[in-house]
C-alpha cells in the first residue's frame, strides 16, 4: 500500500442513521448526501407500527424537542381553531335547509368573524379585546347546530376532510422542525467559519515556521503519542489543551493532528500561536497521506452511526462511534511509533491518561471501552453470516489504546479491507470494524469513559464527575448552539475565551 497524493472528499461531523428493530435487521437502502435528510441523510424507518414513532424517524430531534418545549402561548387561539373546524364541518349541511336560512346567516357571519380574527392572530397576545364573549357566541351557535336534524354522513365527510388537512399540516411541520433542526447540527457555525478563514488568511500572512515539525519527539516511540483525525479547530483544541491540563508529564505528550486540505493552513496557525505546557503538536494535511488503495479515498473522519430500536414496549436510540477507513492506515503513516492512543475530537479529558500506557494488552491490538446497549447480535443485518458471539458487546471510538505491533503482526488492515469488500453499504465501517477487531480487544474500565452528552439528557451528575472521559457523541455537540446546555460546562473550561481569533469571530458556544 504506497502513499501518493490523492484529492480527498470533504468530510464533516456527520451522522448516519437507520432502523434497527430488535428482532429483524435488514441492511438499509441509503441514497448519499440526498436532499430529504433527517438524520444524516435519511433512516431507514422500523418495521411495522414502531414507523410513526417520533424517535425511529426523527432521532435526537424529538430529544432536543421535548426538552425545549415551550409554554403555551396560543390556548385561546387554539380553542378558536376548534370551535372554527367543528363550525365549517356543520354549515354546508345547516345552510342547505330552508327553515334554517336565519340561523345559517348568523352561522355564517360568527365563521368569517372567527376567520378574520385568526388571519391576524397568533398568540393570545394578539387577539381582540372581548374574544371570550365571541368564544361563547360560536359555543351557543355550534350547539345549536348539533341540535338541528342534518344529515350526519354530510357532517362526518366534512369534520373528516378537515381533520385530515390539519393532520397532513401538523406532520408538514413536525418534518419541516426536524429537517431545520438536521441542518443546525450538520452545518458549521458562523463563527467557527469566520475562525477558520481568519486562521487561514493569517497563516499565508505571516507564513509562521512549525519548528515541531522538524522535532525528534515525532518519531521517538518512548513518547506519549496520541492521534486525532479532525478537521474543527475549537474541538481539537479542546482535546489537547483538556487533556494536557490533566496530565503530570506533558513533556511527554505528543499529539498528531490529522485533518483534510481544507483545514490545514488553519490549524497550523492555531497550534503555532497557542501552547499546551509542554506538550508537542503535529498537523498533518491527511491528503498528502492519503494511501493509494480506493478504500481510503473517502469516510476520513470517525464515523458516527444512529442505531434506532424498537419493541412493542419501547422504542430508543443510541449512537454508535466507530474508525473510519483511514484509521486503519495508522500503522503506515507512523512506521516508528510502537503504541497510541487515538481520541475523538468530542471528547474531554477530566483525568490524567497515563495509566493507559501501561495497560495490559496480552497480545490484543485495541483497548477500548465497551457499550453493551447495543449487542452484536441486533447488528446481524450488518455483520453478515460470519462467526460471531451474538452476546457479546459493541465497542465504540473515542478513547482507544492501540498497540501498532501487534497490528502490523496481525495485519489488520488487511483483515479490515476484506471484510469491506464484502459489504460495500454506507454501514460498512461499522460491520468491518466490529468483525475486524473481534478477539483482538481488551476492553477499558467502565470509569475510563463515558458517553452519551451528544444525545441522552438523563446522565448523572455524578456519573459525569466520576468519568475520565466525556464523550459527546450525538448530534448535540458542545460547540454548537444546540448542545445540551448542563453538559457544556465541562467542555467550555478548556476553552481559551481569551484568544483574540475567538473574540473577532464571536465564538462562544
Amino acid at each position: 500500500m504506497d502513499f501518493v497524493r490523492n484529492s480527498v472528499k470533504k468530510s464533516g461531523n456527520k451522522t448516519t442513521g437507520f432502523a434497527a428493530p430488535k428482532q429483524v435487521i435488514k441492511p438499509p437502502q441509503k441514497t448519499h448526501n440526498g436532499g430529504s435528510s433527517l438524520e444524516e441523510t435519511n433512516t431507514v424507518q422500523a418495521i411495522g407500527e414502531n414507523e410513526k414513532t417520533c424517535e425511529l424517524k426523527f432521532g435526537s430531534y424529538c430529544l432536543w424537542r421535548q426538552k425545549h418545549r415551550e409554554k403555551m402561548k396560543d390556548f385561546i387561539v387554539k380553542k378558536m381553531k376548534d370551535q372554527l373546524y367543528v363550525a365549517r364541518a356543520y354549515y354546508p349541511s345547516i345552510a342547505k335547509i330552508p327553515a334554517l336560512d336565519q340561523f345559517s346567516q348568523e352561522m355564517k357571519q360568527n365563521i368569517q368573524e372567527f376567520e378574520r380574527i385568526l388571519s391576524e392572530s397568533s398568540y393570545d397576545t394578539d387577539l381582540p379585546p372581548q374574544v371570550e364573549i365571541k368564544l361563547q357566541k360560536m359555543e351557543t351557535v355550534i350547539t345549536k347546530a348539533k341540535s338541528a336534524t342534518v344529515d350526519c354522513n354530510n357532517v362526518d365527510k366534512k369534520l373528516r376532510q378537515l381533520v385530515d388537512l390539519t393532520e397532513d399540516e401538523a406532520n408538514f411541520h413536525m418534518k419541516q422542525s426536524a429537517f431545520l433542526y438536521q441542518v443546525a447540527v450538520q452545518t458549521t457555525p458562523k463563527s467557527l467559519h469566520c475562525l477558520s478563514m481568519r486562521l487561514t488568511v493569517e497563516y499565508f500572512k505571516t507564513s509562521p515556521v512549525d519548528a515541531n515539525n522538524q522535532s525528534e519527539d515525532l518519531l521517538n516511540p518512548e513518547l506519549h503519542h496520541f492521534v486525532m483525525f479532525s478537521n474543527n479547530v475549537l474541538a481539537s483544541s479542546v482535546v489537547i489543551n483538556s487533556t494536557v491540563m490533566n496530565s503530570k508529564a506533558s513533556g511527554k505528550q505528543v499529539f498528531h493532528v490529522l485533518t483534510d486540505k481544507q483545514s490545514y493552513f488553519s490549524m497550523k496557525m492555531w497550534f503555532f500561536v497557542n501552547t499546551y505546557k509542554d506538550a508537542t503538536v503535529q498537523v498533518l494535511n491527511i491528503e498528502d497521506l492519503n494511501p493509494q488503495s480506493p478504500l481510503f479515498s473517502h469516510f476520513l473522519m470517525p464515523q458516527e452511526l444512529r442505531l434506532s430500536f424498537s419493541s412493542a414496549s419501547e422504542s430508543k436510540t443510541e449512537y454508535i462511534s466507530v474508525f473510519s477507513h483511514m484509521h486503519y492506515a495508522l500503522p503506515k503513516i507512523f512506521p516508528t511509533l510502537k503504541k497510541i492512543i487515538v481520541l475523538d475530537d468530542d471528547i474531554v479529558v477530566q483525568r490524567d491518561l497515563s495509566a493507559l500506557w501501561n495497560l495490559e494488552m496480552d497480545g490484543k491490538v485495541i483497548g477500548a471501552s465497551r457499550f453493551c446497549s447495543v449487542k452484536l447480535g441486533a447488528l446481524k443485518g450488518y455483520l453478515g453470516k460470519g462467526n460471531y458471539d451474538a452476546n457479546s458487546c459493541t465497542w465504540m471510538s473515542g478513547l482507544n489504546v492501540i498497540d501498532l505491533v501487534q497490528w502490523r503482526k496481525r495485519d489488520v488492515t488487511k483483515m479490515y479491507q476484506s471484510f469491506v469488500q464484502q459489504r460495500l453499504s454506507e454501514a460498512t465501517t461499522l460491520g468491518a470494524t466490529m468483525l475486524t477487531f473481534q478477539g483482538l480487544l481488551v476492553a477499558l474500565d467502565d470509569t475510563w469513559v463515558l458517553s452519551g452528552l451528544g444525545h441522552n439528557y438523563g446522565i448523572a451528575n455524578e456519573s459525569i464527575k466520576k468519568a475520565a472521559v466525556l464523550h459527546f457523541n450525538g448530534n448535540m455537540k458542545p460547540w454548537l448552539e444546540l448542545g445540551i446546555s448542563t453538559y457544556k460546562v465541562h467542555w467550555r473550561k478548556f476553552l481559551n475565551k481569551d484568544n483574540h481569533f475567538l473574540t473577532d469571530c464571536n465564538v462562544n458556544p
